[in-house]
């Protein structure tokens, strides 16, 4: 509008002719040049202006704009031009283009004070006119223009606020979608407490709506109890154990009571969130039928082991009739194959024994008797009656705290305990064997250490290892290590699993360090007690068994008569008194025997097949 005012203004003045017309007013021609050449870029972008060109289309329009006005000024008097305002005008939007808008004028206004102070027409009146005319105009300009920017810039970081938000948005939509599709119940619990979420897998598995368990406590939507059917307390419940020391906690031996007060066996997860009782996520789901199947595959277990001793029993002992020269006659040949056939019944029997020991540890029927002993002088005798064992292979078997080979005077320290002598015999029994078993050359150390509360043996050789990534599931139900290095050794992956279940019944634990082919750590922790308790419960138990004695009738039944072979050594061939060739022996009979003693029969090396047997003794009725 402007370059077009002064386009009109030159053709006005052309055409009237008009003397009365100020010089002043009068347009030259490179002004209407200019002028033209803004209206006709006007017009072409107004026609047809891609986007990507609008500001500098915008720029040029402006800069021709500049140049129009300032050459009409000048024209017309310069700072006594009638014109003068628009100049102020342009001026003012000059800060919309920032430096590109701004730098033209400053160098038009230098250029024009040059000139002037060359020609010494710069006086104080045309500094004040400049400075009123441009100067501040200009600085208006960059203030206004700057905060409308920076306005703008708001704007641009509240859209990308907003685009964010929308984006998180999508996210939590999606996470949602993925929660809710869980089978597993999904609840979020604040470090208050409070439900904060709970998915549609919870919601059918407790009975409770969403709209029901939000905002509420979580032991009103989550009832917990034990296998007592009690309700937990801070110290057993995994949910404040997991805001109180911010670790995952796990468990599948509680009991979930659900709205409809049906009892549900859960297995349940409680993870932290953030920093320590910042909250909780706690994922669940129903186990009550594994639960029972698990029940009902070990009441199997359980029942077959139970009924196959007897039998696989009473051939151990016809096996161990017929290597006895007393009571049959055979060739060494027959022997050997006799040998091997005592050691492969001798084989299943312990296995048996460990399957029903298992199924009784997982159900809770395994029996723990307590009894206070000295686990020093406890755990040397159980390594005593493995030397033979590791001497055969050729290893070293070492009691650290009591060494049979030092030749100087050695003290050994007493930690006392109060626990089931059985369990403890059989998991140093396992681990020395093992130790045994997995060692091809070496050496195998049993040490035992302690501390004001507890008592820690371990089992140290140099065997094969364990590999790093087989040691989070050493300690599970069947479970083996599978190389080439354990291919060739036997097993069922029972005694670890016994061993560990053993220990927690009498609140210890077990664990292992290893590398492979360097050798494997074994530990096993026990409650300690003090000697003054152990005194105590000494004499507690003395005096219990004092009781049962003067219970025992003066003249009790008369028992069958058994002769036991007298003991032999490795290389002894005949019993010193002989056993009667007329004693005769049942089936039940030599089965009950066997039985009886499988716990030290465990213990002593299995024969080998070019060795010469031990006879072995069995209890015979004499004659009638």
């Amino acid at each position: 509008m402007v370059a077009a005012a002064v386009i009109a203004l030159y053709f006005w003045t052309f055409f009237t002719k008009n003397s009365n017309i100020s010089e002043s007013l009068t347009v030259n021609l490179i002004a209407v040049a200019l002028a033209g050449a803004t209206v006709l870029i006007c017009f072409i972008s107004y026609l047809w202006s891609p986007k990507n060109t609008i500001f500098p289309m915008t720029l040029i329009i402006y800069l021709l704009l500049e140049a129009t006005v300032a050459a009409l000024v000048i024209s017309t008097g310069d700072t006594t031009s009638p014109f003068l305002t628009l100049w102020v005008l342009v001026g003012v939007f000059a800060g919309v283009f920032g430096i590109w808008g701004s730098l033209p004028i400053l160098i038009a206004v230098g250029t024009f004070v040059a000139n002037k102070y060359i020609s010494g027409g710069l006086t104080n009146e045309v500094i004040i006119i400049i400075a009123f005319s441009s100067l501040l105009p200009l600085i208006a300009s960059l203030i206004i223009w700057h905060e409308k920017s920076g306005k703008d810039d708001s704007n641009n970081d509240e859209k990308a606020y907003q685009n964010l938000a929308n984006k998180l948005s999508e996210v939590a939509s999606k996470s949602e979608v993925v929660i809710n599709a869980i089978g597993d119940g999904v609840i979020a619990i604040d470090n208050q407490g409070i439900i904060q979420l709970i998915n549609p897998a919870a919601q059918t598995i407790i009975g409770w709506g969403k709209q029901d368990a939000l905002a509420l406590n979580y032991k009103s939507v989550l009832q917990l109890v034990d296998q007592k059917d009690e309700a937990l307390d801070d110290i057993n419940d995994p949910i404040r154990q997991s805001l109180n020391v911010n670790q995952q906690i796990r468990t599948n031996s509680l009991t979930l009571m659900t709205k409809n007060d049906k009892k549900l066996t859960i297995s349940l997860v409680v993870s932290p969130i953030g920093e320590i009782g910042a909250g909780v996520i706690v994922v669940f789901h129903d186990v009550t039928k594994e639960k029972a199947e698990e029940r009902e595959q070990a009441e199997f277990i359980s029942t077959a082991s139970h009924e196959m001793r007897t039998p696989v029993a009473s051939i151990e002992g016809y096996l161990g009739l017929t290597l006895n020269p007393q009571t049959a006659q055979v060739d060494n040949r027959a022997r050997g194959f006799i040998l091997k056939a005592h050691a492969a019944a001798a084989h299943l029997g312990r296995l048996l024994q460990d399957l029903l020991d298992v199924s009784k540890a997982d159900d809770g029927r395994l029996s723990n008797n307590p009894k206070v002993v000295n686990i020093v002088t406890f755990v040397r005798d159980i390594v005593q009656g493995l030397e033979q064992k590791a001497t055969a292979k050729g290893l070293t078997l070492t009691y650290k705290p009591m060494p049979n080979n030092s030749t100087e005077r050695h003290i050994a320290p007493a930690y006392s305990v109060n626990l089931d002598n059985d369990h403890i015999r059989e998991i140093v029994d396992n681990l020395v064997e093992n130790a045994i078993k997995y060692t091809n050359k070496g050496e195998i150390v049993v040490d035992v250490t302690g501390e004001d509360d507890r008592v820690i043996i371990s089992v140290k050789d140099s065997g094969i290892g364990i590999p790093s990534e087989d040691m989070p599931h050493l300690f599970q139900k069947f479970y083996r290590v599978d190389n080439k290095d354990t291919r060739e050794i036997g097993g069922t992956g029972l005694g670890l699993y016994l061993s560990r279940r053993l220990a927690e019944i009498m609140g210890g634990r077990i664990w292992a360090e290893s590398v492979f082919n360097s050798g494997s750590i074994f530990y096993v922790e026990f409650p300690r007690i003090t000697s003054q308790e152990a005194s105590r419960l000494t004499e507690i138990e003395a005096v219990k068994t004092g009781q049962e004695t003067d219970k025992i009738p003066i003249n009790p039944p008369e028992p069958i008569l058994f002769t036991p072979e007298p003991e032999k050594t490795a290389l002894t061939s005949e019993p010193v008194n002989p056993v009667p060739r007329s004693a005769s022996l049942t089936p039940e009979e030599i089965a009950k025997y066997v039985v009886q003693q499988r716990a030290l029969a465990r213990q002593q090396p299995v024969p080998q097949a070019n060795a010469r047997p031990k006879s072995i003794s069995i209890p015979v009725r004499g004659p009638q």
